[in-house]
């Protein structure tokens, strides 16, 4: 089991920092960039363990949570299924299957199959035929695959992890897949940085997450919003912006028969006659 840093051997509070372990093939980096976001003040150590490991850090308390592949003991255990991965069937590139783009078990049944210990798709029984011995890893077999020995069904992840130049996959369909998920260590409620870690992966909102931030914004006070002011000016509920003589539609402006230059009677001048 390795760490990112120095601090990760020894058990940290779960309040100043959170230790996320995760197996091979298990992608947490844009949960990390999440969390860092949100809690910059809380340093999140990864761990890097097997599958073997993995339980153990967690009920030994070396991780506070893990992604790992199910199934998980959930007598001790708690645990949130994420995903389901594909299966693939990982082959030399000069392979008959590396000219289709999907294969099946049946597919299989003259191939010798490699069923590596740490397998992680919890085969009742593996497809093809069996090599004599298990090989200890995933990773020693796919050195046994490359140098022609036989093929290897994995999650879709580890065949990532182990590309190699000289070999390809391709989609296995009608066998197990690996599922990962988040686990911890069961209690009546998850403490408050795993409620926080569950909230982003589960993909809640800032203000929706149900851990230790989101209780002290309930704390905060919001301020009210401010209702507008009135307008002070005299007239205001006329259509002439407040303007003498607002009544009229004319924007304030004096008519034409107020400037004298009409005939009109109105406009209270006398009216001169012909002569």
């Amino acid at each position: 089991m390795t760490g990112t840093d120095a601090t990760s051997s020894s058990p940290a509070s779960p309040s100043s920092s959170f230790r996320l372990a995760y197996v091979p093939g298990a992608t947490p980096a844009k949960w990390v960039r999440i969390w860092n976001e949100r809690l910059p003040d809380v340093p999140l150590t990864l761990l890097s363990v097997t599958p073997a490991e993995a339980f153990g850090a967690l009920r030994e308390g070396t991780a506070d949570a893990g992604l790992v592949r199910l199934p998980v003991d959930r007598d001790d255990l708690s645990a949130i299924p994420l995903y389901t991965e594909t299966t693939v069937v990982v082959v030399p590139k000069d392979h008959l299957f590396a000219a289709v783009e999907e294969v099946s078990a049946e597919d299989l049944a003259d191939e010798l199959v490699l069923h590596p210990l740490d397998d992680t798709l919890g085969w009742e029984q593996p497809p093809g035929r069996s090599a004599m011995e298990r090989p200890a890893t995933t990773a020693d077999a796919i050195e046994l695959v490359a140098a022609g020995v036989g093929v290897l069904a994995v999650p879709q992840s580890l065949a990532r992890l182990h590309h190699r130049k000289d070999l390809t996959y391709r989609t296995l369909v009608g066998v197990p897949q690996s599922r990962v998920a988040l686990s911890w260590p069961a209690a009546d409620e998850a403490p408050d940085l795993v409620e926080e870690f569950i909230g982003i992966v589960r993909g809640r909102t800032v203000n929706s997450t149900r851990g230790r931030r989101a209780e002290e914004k309930k704390g905060q006070k919001q301020p009210r919003e401010q209702k507008p002011a009135r307008s002070g000016k005299p007239g205001g509920g006329s259509r002439t912006a407040g303007k003498p003589g607002g009544g009229s539609r004319t924007g304030g402006k004096p008519s034409a028969s107020r400037k004298g230059t009409g005939g009109s009677g109105r406009s209270g001048k006398p009216r001169r006659g012909r002569g």
